[in-house]
């Protein structure tokens, strides 16, 4: 019989694979704690989900819960109901969420009315923004929380700003956990990807893209400023867009033609190249935002806002919303650029540091 202590991971989109495999590594590595991986399902096909299992070597998940291309409220819905049959079977002392996903909220509140303790990992971030979903589950996440794991100063500073001072919550300022990704996987992809050569890239010669959100996507004047932008930049250099199903559906759905390099969706080792090899990144993703500063790349934020505000104030990144003539001319700007990427927002080692503070909760 196992006496470990028993957590359950929950996992739904390709963030949270990237953030999963550094500690699922350690939790092997170290052998204090059994983890059980649980899949939600909501990025689902081989290119979002199960090529990042592969690649980075994170073990199979024991659960698949196939659950996606829902509303909002359904998809929540059914990921409850099913991570809660799970929970009563698995019987753990704590589940992990990341990040601010539905899987996030379902897996948290799953867990919350089991009575059993939620650790939030990238907890804290505040895009200040309830009209984004992300916002509404991560902010619902960070409350009904046992354990609270910050990324950024920033992070640890919204959650004293609204109270959570006074709750019975850990709160820990561990560093950002796709730092620690970014560093061990780099080496690993220079040898397993062959995505520059395929494409036959020059370093620097292109602008690395990802246009996914849905408050972007499903609006047909947004979308319109967006391309008409990557038009004009790719007259400059050419921009290269893994193109997300949510994506791909609206541009046929808005009759937008574009010229722009579209190429599939593509695994963790194949963006980690683009990202080391690419100008710049242009982008409404968060978790990009971040991945590009690791890679010593400035960012373009196609949004109004970022929880990332600390890649803006230090000027490695800049917001310009949906505006055509913001966006060619914040990619006028960075071409010039000459940044010192040699400043330590993120922290160091963070992995190890979640993994002893998870240690410390559930053996309490």
């Amino acid at each position: 019989m196992n006496s470990l202590k028993k957590i359950v991971t929950i996992l739904g989109a390709r963030p949270q694979f990237v953030k999963a495999a550094v500690l699922s590594r350690i939790i092997s590595e170290m052998n204090k704690i059994q983890e059980v991986i649980v899949h939600t399902g909501q990025h689902f096909d081989t290119n979002m989900s199960a090529v990042f299992f592969n690649e980075m070597q994170i073990p199979t998940p024991k659960y698949n819960l196939a659950i996606h291309g829902l509303t909002h409220g359904a998809m929540t819905g059914q990921m409850l109901e099913k991570i809660e049959a799970i929970l009563i079977d698995e019987k753990p002392d704590a589940v992990v969420v990341y990040g601010d996903t539905n899987s996030t909220l379902a897996g948290a509140l799953a867990a919350k009315k089991r009575d059993i303790k939620v650790i939030h990992i990238e907890a804290g971030l505040r895009s200040f923004n309830l009209k984004m979903p992300e916002e509404v589950n991560r902010i619902l996440t960070d409350r009904i929380s046992a354990l609270l794991s910050c990324p950024t100063d920033t992070a640890l500073q919204n959650l004293s700003n609204e109270g959570f001072d006074h709750l019975p919550i850990k709160i820990e300022q561990h560093g950002d956990i796709m730092k620690d990704a970014v560093a061990f996987y780099s080496e690993k992809s220079s040898e397993k990807s062959n995505i520059i050569q395929d494409l036959d890239l020059q370093k620097d010669a292109f602008v690395l893209t990802t246009i996914h959100r849905q408050e972007n996507t499903d609006d047909a004047v947004k979308m319109k400023e967006i391309f008409d932008a990557l038009e004009l930049i790719h007259q400059t250099k050419q921009v290269i867009l893994p193109l997300h199903p949510r994506t791909k559906k609206m541009l046929t759905k808005f009759n937008i033609n574009t010229k722009i390099t579209l190429i599939d969706p593509v695994g963790y080792f194949d963006m980690l190249e683009l990202l080391k090899n690419c100008a710049m990144v242009v982008t409404d993703s968060g978790g990009l935002q971040k991945e590009a500063f690791f890679c010593n790349k400035n960012c373009i934020i196609v949004r109004e806002e970022t929880e990332w505000l600390e890649l803006v104030a230090h000027n490695f990144a800049k917001i310009v919303g949906t505006d055509k003539d913001k966006l060619v001319a914040a990619f006028h700007y960075f071409l010039t650029a000459n940044m010192d990427f040699n400043i330590n927002l993120f922290g160091e080692n963070v992995g190890k540091k979640i993994h002893d503070s998870i240690c410390n909760l559930i053996q309490d």
